[in-house]
């Protein structure tokens, strides 16, 4: 049966975008601004945090800016949930992705004030338009074919090139603006970038149909009141907190960053508690749902130290590596650049490599391999450290080997997680998983910044030999619990 959507189908005229749909040009240049804004003012921000007053930063400690940074990551990826949840039931996903633009762009734009207080203000509008973008621009992406289009999975190849291309260039532009001449324009070609992306999404706004344009399961009458009100409460609840913190005296950007990621944890535990508590799942979904338990462990523990590619690692790049190049020396931050275009070349490999393998390798396993080749990235930087003991730097491209083998980890445990989401989850929740799947990230970046404070205290070599080895352990303690947990997937490979 067709759906009520323009769904894989050619718009007036025959144009098509790569022979898809014309819509998925509009979500994939939104989509490519976003990132492009997105790891922007993400690559320098750790910089400018931990810069000295004397070179125009907030001379925040390493261990603050880092756990700054990775709660910072954390609240984008959990607004994931509120975010899909507007989007189904008040707005659409269409007015969701607009309004979100619009609110990332303020973000970026009030970063660009030269004042301490701005960069606070300006990631807290960022993660609450990330949070309706991000998610529902991915619905709308789906909303353009069939569930049974052979086209869908490569009209998301090419969404998804769009992150990638965005979180190459954004590096690049907005570092060498940052770094070299101002923090603060850095962070104003991020708002640009993200105001580019807004507008040709209003311009395209013709080609989406009625995509996305109504909520799924739209609140209405006394249902609708009762949730906005139930927000209002919320939100003067969270004023009335954050006043009482600030008049007790312990309002500071360490006791936020503490209530945040606890905050996170406990979210996470209720939902997964909730889910497994339900009576109407069967025990078929009960079981996988303990399965994918333990995916979810894996998989935090790999952001967790992957994410600290942009704290720790470019503290380090900035730091420690010789980026001298024929009289130049280029910005810490255009090292960011290279996960992206190493992903963009990795993955087409990735996806023939699983095809080929089949079920021979299952996901447990899949999983165990990233864990490993991400412990083995931070042994690697083990060694790069202690060549950099004594004040010696090192070559840059000891930082390109790190980031290709978490790039081979990432690759072998991401998408193979997205599927796994999918297949595992309860019919009932089945709207509700990626949500969860976002929840992983926000755990490992979570806990991940808490983690990164040692890097200020420890022993660079020690530090990273010791959580590369712990992720290389739990990677082989993967491997050992594969079976059990294949068994408890009920049949899902």
């Amino acid at each position: 049966m067709a759906s009520d959507t323009p769904v894989d189908r050619r718009p007036p005229g025959g144009r098509t975008f790569f022979g898809h749909p014309r819509a998925l040009s509009t979500l994939f240049l939104t989509e490519m601004w976003e990132r492009f804004s997105f790891y922007g003012m993400r690559a320098i921000l750790v910089l400018y945090l931990t810069a000295s007053a004397a070179d125009a930063g907030l001379g925040l400690r390493e261990s603050t800016a880092n756990a700054v940074y990775g709660t910072y990551n954390a609240m984008v990826y959990l607004m994931a949930l509120p975010g899909g949840w507007v989007a189904d039931r008040l707005l659409g996903a269409r007015r969701s992705v607009l309004w979100g633009g619009v609110v990332i762009a303020c973000g970026h734009y009030v970063m660009a004030i030269p004042t301490g207080w701005s960069v606070f203000a300006g990631m807290t509008l960022i993660v609450l338009g990330t949070g309706l973008l991000k998610p529902n621009i991915s619905t709308m992406v789906g909303g353009l074919y069939d569930r049974d289009s052979p086209r869908r999975d490569a009209g998301f190849s090419i969404f998804y090139m769009g992150i990638n291309l965005g979180g190459f260039i954004a590096p690049l532009v907005c570092g060498f603006l940052g770094e070299k001449i101002n923090w603060h324009l850095g962070f104003g070609a991020a708002a640009i970038g993200m105001t580019f992306g807004v507008i040709q999404y209003v311009l395209g706004r013709r080609n989406l149909g009625d995509t996305g344009d109504r909520p799924a399961d739209p609140l209405l009458g006394a249902d609708r009141r009762r949730a906005l009100n139930r927000l209002a409460i919320g939100v003067v609840v969270l004023v009335l907190v954050l006043a009482a913190l600030a008049l007790a005296g312990l309002f500071s950007v360490n006791t936020v960053v503490n209530l945040l990621t606890a905050a996170t944890v406990v979210i996470t535990i209720g939902y997964f508690a909730r889910i497994l508590a339900d009576q109407e799942i069967s025990g078929t979904e009960r079981s996988r749902m303990k399965a994918y338990l333990w995916l979810f462990v894996f998989a935090a523990a790999f952001w967790m130290i992957y994410d600290q590619a942009g704290s720790v690692l470019n503290i380090f790049a900035a730091d420690k590596t010789d980026r001298d190049v024929f009289g130049f020396t280029f910005p810490a931050s255009w090292l960011q650049a290279v996960n992206p275009i190493l992903i963009i070349i990795g993955a087409p490999l990735a996806a023939a490599l699983w095809l080929k393998l089949g079920h021979r390798v299952s996901t447990p396993v899949k999983f165990a391999v990233g864990l490993v080749l991400n412990g083995l990235s931070f042994v690697l930087m083990a060694a790069a450290a202690k060549l950099a003991v004594g004040g010696d730097l090192v070559s840059p491209w000891w930082l390109v080997a790190v980031y290709a083998v978490q790039v081979a980890g990432e690759l072998s445990l991401s998408p193979v997680g997205l599927s796994a989401t999918t297949k595992l989850a309860p019919v009932k929740y089945a709207s509700q998983m990626m949500g969860l799947w976002f929840l992983a990230t926000a755990v490992g970046d979570a806990i991940g910044g808490q983690v990164a404070r040692l890097a200020e205290t420890w022993a660079a070599p020690t530090y990273f030999l010791t959580f590369g080895l712990a992720s290389v352990v739990l990677g082989l303690a993967a491997v050992m619990a594969a079976r059990h947990i294949r068994r408890l997937m009920a049949g899902i490979h």
